[in-house]
């Protein structure tokens, strides 16, 4: 973790001209788009796997009639189906699962008091007048919502409302497309999974609503690589999605 805090320290040294009180702030969200650039390879590919999914719905469909109430024959198609057209259902999950170590460095990171035995001097930093290593509760107790720390904070919800809205709709129209059905060819069971699906899809539209929990209990640097990695997600989305039918929905916490 020590590595991990030098570079953020050295960032920290290379922007204090531009930012100067805010430079570790700028610095987090400097890591947290080259981290959103390394990952970007993984993002462009799973925005080509949902495309080829979308592509083999109606193969999918023929294999579901054919196969009728047989589960077993029909899972075994649908992998040589996906094995044969090179398409993984779990490619869309790489990049948010990519992006979890580094939320967790800089989770750790300010929230330790000391590191490598020494005193954490990044607890130091300040965003404007909110300290990096602080949380919502403690602008609240530093002269309320409205005080300079909280204004920080309001600042960061108002982003966050803009973009969970922004993926609302568009996770709206993705779920209104890919809906599952129920319907002949199916057993009783495979109809209650898309029925439990249908109801987890009237569920999804608020998801990103909850990354609002996120930034008020995380301090306030792991805040920031919340926030610019959510509103990174909804613009490299609507780009890698623009060609298709609604858009796939943005991860929650980190997209």
């Amino acid at each position: 973790m020590s590595v991990f805090a030098h570079l953020v320290e050295h960032l920290a040294d290379l922007l204090q001209p531009l930012f100067h009180a805010s430079a570790a702030a700028a610095a987090i969200v400097l890591f947290t788009a080259l981290v959103r650039l390394l990952v970007h390879p993984l993002s462009r590919a799973a925005a080509r796997g949902q495309r080829a999914q979308a592509a083999l719905r109606p193969r999918i469909a023929e294999l579901r009639k054919e196969h009728g109430k047989d589960r077993e024959k029909f899972q075994k198609a649908l992998m040589e189906l996906h094995a044969e057209e090179k398409v993984s259902p779990l490619s869309g999950c790489l990049p948010s699962l990519l992006q979890m170590p580094a939320f967790f460095l800089l989770y750790h990171l300010f929230s330790s008091s000391t590191i490598g035995g020494g005193a954490n001097t990044l607890l130091d930093h300040k965003l404007f007048a909110a300290p990096l290593g602080d949380r919502w509760v403690d602008a609240l107790g530093d002269g309320g919502p409205f005080g300079p720390a909280g204004l920080v904070y309001l600042a960061l919800f108002a982003v966050v409302t803009a973009v969970a809205c922004f993926n609302y709709v568009r996770t709206k129209r993705t779920t209104a497309v890919a809906a599952p059905v129920t319907g002949e060819g199916r057993s009783e069971t495979e109809q209650a999974t898309a029925a439990a699906l249908a109801s987890v899809g009237r569920i999804m539209p608020f998801m990103s609503f909850l990354t609002l929990i996120t930034v008020a209990v995380v301090p306030l640097a792991a805040a920031l690589y919340v926030v610019t990695s959510t509103a990174w997600s909804a613009v490299e989305r609507a780009v890698l999605y623009r060609d298709m039918p609604g858009a796939a929905p943005a991860a929650a916490v980190l997209g």
